[in-house]
């Protein structure tokens, strides 16, 4: 008899965020790099740039517990005194700062309380600061001499990586051989790595059984 199919629950899991937990390769090697040397940064500012699931966020989380900086939220900076943001040389970090549109004038005074006040700020974005569209000539030349290290897309060894780590972030089994599977025929981002992850995880609680190379395949086809 076949095993009634069990509906997923639509649980939450967390991801290891540790910088233990992090997969340094060639495309991220620059900005893992730049993390590390905190405090000894090039400049108060910096920016880690890249596309979705490049392990922006995941570096921000390690800088702000290494750090014990304020990751602050859209709408709870722009109107706040910004030196105040950074008493006693606080750290903060702002993440996908090119996903709207960008409070200009509320950006650069915050540059220049980072400075003055001998705090640090991490930025994060899609795009490195030099491409964002500023207007206010002041700031679009701070900017484009803030130190910024990009991430860039995986290679085979990374998503393989990848893969395993996302897997195991949820306690996943995987069968012999799905992971080079998945490698040799799956989208090369990270945005589709977290995609296919979902959808072969969600199969395999649904049909009781273990991620195999047939499953795995149908997680492609999905």
């Amino acid at each position: 008899m076949t095993p009634p199919r069990q509906l997923p629950l639509n649980l939450v899991w967390r991801p290891a965020l540790g910088r233990e937990d992090f997969l340094v390769a060639p495309c991220n090697a620059a900005a893992v790099a730049l993390v590390d040397v905190w405090p000894d940064w090039p400049a108060p500012t910096v920016c880690l740039y890249g596309p979705p699931g490049s392990g922006k966020s995941h570096l921000a989380q390690v800088l702000a517990a290494r750090a014990e900086a304020c990751v602050l939220s859209p709408g709870t900076w722009e109107d706040r005194d910004p030196l105040s943001l950074f008493e006693g040389g606080r750290v903060l970090v702002l993440e996908d700062l090119d996903e709207g549109p960008l409070p200009e004038t509320a950006l650069f005074h915050l540059l220049n309380a980072c400075r003055q006040a001998g705090g640090g700020l991490l930025l994060t974005s899609a795009q490195p600061p030099a491409r964002w569209p500023v207007t206010l000539p002041d700031l679009r030349s701070r900017l484009s001499a803030l130190p910024a290290e990009g991430m860039g897309e995986p290679d085979d060894d990374l998503m393989a990586m990848v893969l395993l780590k996302l897997f195991a972030d949820r306690s996943v089994e995987v069968g012999p051989g799905v992971i080079s599977y998945l490698v040799a025929r799956m989208e090369r981002s990270f945005s589709a790595v977290r995609a296919l992850v979902d959808r072969a995880d969600a199969l395999a609680l649904s049909e009781r059984r273990r991620i195999t190379v047939p499953l795995a395949r149908r997680a492609l086809q999905d």
